[in-house]
C-alpha cells in the first residue's frame, strides 16, 4: 500500500457514522486496484461506443438538433448521484454499495430491493451486450447478412461465445480483468476521437455530404426542443448510456485507498463521459444531419447503429479508409464486450455482499483460494444471463432484447435515485457542518435521486402504450388489448423483486430483523 493510502484511510475511517463498521474481509484482493484502473472500469463499464451506436439516433429523432442539450441536462441528476455515491463509499466502503448502504441507514428490505435492482438491470442488459459483440464479429468480417438479423443463430452462438469468453476473464482475477479493460478502452476512446475529429474537419472543409451542418450554440438550447414530452423520452434514454459508472464502487474493497479513491473515480468518470458523448454526439450531428434519408441520423435504417451507417462516409471506402471504418467496427465490438465483462464483475460482487450478509445463499459469497474472486457468483452471472439472453432471442424474432434494454432504464432510475436518497438521508444531520457538505451529501445527491426517480416512473407510464416498444404483450384479462413489451418486462421485474424479497424474508430472517443506524 502506497504512504498516501496508509495516511488517509484512518482520516476517512474516522469519518465513519457511529455503528457503521469497517466492512469484514471477504477474501477479495484488496489494493489490487488505484485510481487510473478504477476510473477505466468506471467509463468502460458505460460502453461509450456501444451506447451511442445503439441510442443516438433515436435521441435525434426526438429532438433533433437538441441532442447537444439532452447530453450535458442527463449529466446532471447523473453527477448528482455520484456525489452520493462518493459520500456513502466514503463512510462504508462494501461491494454491495445500494444493497448496503439502504440495508444500513433506511430499512433491510428497501437494500434488498436495490440490490434486486441491480440484479435485474444488469441481467436484462448483458443479452444486448452478447448480440452486439455477436453481431460484430459477422460485421467486421463483411458477413452483413448474417450480422445484421436480429435473432440468427450464428449471432446468439457468436454471442454466447463472447459472455463466456468475458466470464472467463472475470473468473481469473481482478487483474486481468482490469488489464483487458485498459486494452479495450484505449481502441474505444481512440477511435471515437478520430471519428469525432475526421467529421468535424470534413464538415468545416466543405468537404462533408448533403444534409451536414456546422454546430451551432442553439443546439445547446433545449427550449428549442419542441414538445416537454419529446425532451423528456430523449432525455431518459441520455440517462441509460451513462449508466455504469459506478462499476468503480462495486470494486471498491479491491482498490487502494478504498474510502475514498472509488468515489473519486466515479465522479471523474461521468464528466469524462459528458465530454466524450458531447464530443461524438455534435460530430454525429454535424456530419450526418438530421435527415431520413442516406445516412441522416432519423433514417429507420440507421437507428440500431449509427457509426455502422456513416462511418463508411466518413472514412471513405478505400485504402486507409478502409482500414479505419474496420477499426470502427471493432470499437463497437471491444465496447459491448468490455461492458459484458464489467456487468460480470458488478454483479458477482453485489451478489457476494448479499450472500455473505445473510440476504441471498451463503454460497454466492464464496471466495476463490486462488484467485480471490466471487467464483461462484461470476460462473452464476454467465449461466444465467446466458439463459436469459436465448429466451430473449427467440422472443419476438430477437426484438425483446430491445425491450430488455429499455425496461434497464426503470431498475437504474431505482438504484440511482435509491442511493441519492440513502445519501441525504444518512448525512441529515450534519447539514450544519459545512457548506461543502451539505450540497455534495445532501443538497445534490438528493435533487439528483428524486430526478432519477420521476424519470423511471415516467419510463414505466411511456412503455406502456406498445407503440412505444419493440413487441407488444397481450393483456391476459382484456381480449384485443395489448401493452408493450417494455412495460411487460419492468413490471416484470418489479413483480420478480418484490417474490423475491417476501421468500427471502422468510427464509433469511435474521438479515430483515436487522436494526438501521440512525
Amino acid at each position: 500500500m502506497t504512504s498516501e493510502s496508509q495516511h488517509s484511510q484512518p482520516a476517512a475511517a474516522a469519518e465513519q457514522a457511529p455503528g457503521l463498521e469497517e466492512p469484514p474481509g471477504k477474501g477479495l484482493r484488496s489494493g489490487a486496484l488505484g485510481m487510473a484502473t478504477s476510473l477505466i472500469l468506471a467509463v468502460a463499464s458505460a460502453a461509450p461506443a456501444y451506447s451511442l451506436a445503439a441510442t443516438l439516433a433515436f435521441v435525434v429523432g426526438y429532438v433533433g438538433f437538441q441532442a447537444p442539450a439532452v447530453v450535458v441536462l442527463a449529466f446532471l441528476p447523473i453527477l448528482f448521484v455520484s456525489f452520493g455515491y462518493a459520500a456513502l463509499n466514503r463512510r462504508d466502503p462494501d461491494c454491495g454499495t445500494i444493497f448496503t448502504w439502504a440495508a444500513k441507514v433506511l430499512n433491510p428490505s428497501l437494500g434488498f430491493l436495490g440490490g434486486w435492482a441491480i440484479i435485474a438491470s444488469f441481467v436484462l442488459v448483458v443479452g444486448s451486450l452478447a448480440q452486439v459483440a455477436g453481431q460484430y464479429v459477422f460485421l467486421l468480417f463483411g458477413a452483413e447478412g448474417i450480422g445484421s438479423t436480429p435473432g440468427h443463430p450464428l449471432v446468439l452462438l457468436a454471442g454466447l461465445g463472447w459472455l463466456a469468453l468475458m466470464t472467463l476473464v472475470c473468473y481469473r482475477g481482478i487483474e486481468v480483468a482490469a488489464a483487458v479493460q485498459r486494452a479495450l478502452l484505449f481502441l474505444e476512446f481512440g477511435m471515437l476521437a478520430v471519428l469525432s475529429a475526421v467529421a468535424l474537419v470534413r464538415v468545416y472543409s466543405g468537404t462533408a455530404p448533403t444534409g451536414s451542418a456546422r454546430p451551432r450554440l442553439s443546439w445547446f438550447n433545449p427550449f428549442e426542443a419542441g414538445s416537454a414530452s419529446a425532451f423528456v423520452s430523449a432525455l431518459v434514454l441520455m440517462l441509460f448510456i451513462y449508466w455504469g459508472w459506478e462499476t468503480a464502487l462495486t470494486v471498491n474493497e479491491e482498490t487502494a485507498d478504498r474510502h475514498r479513491t472509488p468515489g473519486r473515480a466515479a465522479t471523474y468518470s461521468t464528466v469524462a463521459l459528458v465530454v466524450l458523448y458531447l464530443v461524438a454526439t455534435v460530430a454525429a450531428l454535424s456530419f450526418a444531419g438530421i435527415g431520413d434519408t442516406g445516412i441522416g441520423l432519423t433514417n429507420p435504417d440507421n437507428s440500431g447503429d449509427v457509426f455502422y451507417a456513416f462511418g463508411t462516409a466518413v472514412f471513405g471506402e478505400s485504402g486507409f479508409g478502409s482500414v479505419l471504418w474496420h477499426l470502427l467496427i471493432l470499437m463497437v465490438l471491444t465496447s459491448a464486450a468490455a461492458s459484458t465483462e464489467t456487468t460480470v464483475l458488478t454483479l458477482s460482487r453485489t451478489m457476494l455482499s448479499m450472500g455473505g450478509q445473510g440476504a441471498l445463499p451463503g454460497a454466492l459469497a464464496r471466495v476463490h483460494s486462488r484467485f480471490r474472486i466471487p467464483h461462484v457468483g461470476t460462473v452464476a452471472v454467465g449461466v444465467v444471463g446466458g439463459a436469459v439472453y436465448v429466451g430473449m432471442n427467440f422472443l419476438g424474432h430477437g426484438l425483446a432484447i430491445g425491450d430488455a434494454v429499455s425496461a434497464c432504464g426503470v431498475m437504474i432510475a431505482f438504484y440511482y435515485g435509491l442511493t441519492g436518497l440513502t445519501s441525504a438521508w444518512a448525512y441529515r444531520a450534519t447539514w450544519r457542518d459545512s457548506a461543502a457538505d451539505l450540497w455534495l451529501r445532501i443538497v445534490f445527491p438528493a435533487i439528483g435521486g428524486t430526478i432519477l426517480l420521476a424519470a423511471g416512473g415516467w419510463s414505466m407510464v411511456h412503455a406502456w402504450d406498445p407503440a412505444n416498444s419493440s413487441t407488444k404483450i397481450p393483456l391476459p384479462f382484456a381480449p384485443g388489448a395489448e401493452v408493450g413489451g417494455a412495460f411487460a418486462v419492468s413490471a416484470g421485474s418489479i413483480v420478480l423483486g418484490l417474490v423475491a424479497l417476501a421468500v427471502c424474508r422468510r427464509r433469511y430472517p435474521a438479515f430483515f430483523r436487522r436494526r438501521t443506524v440512525r
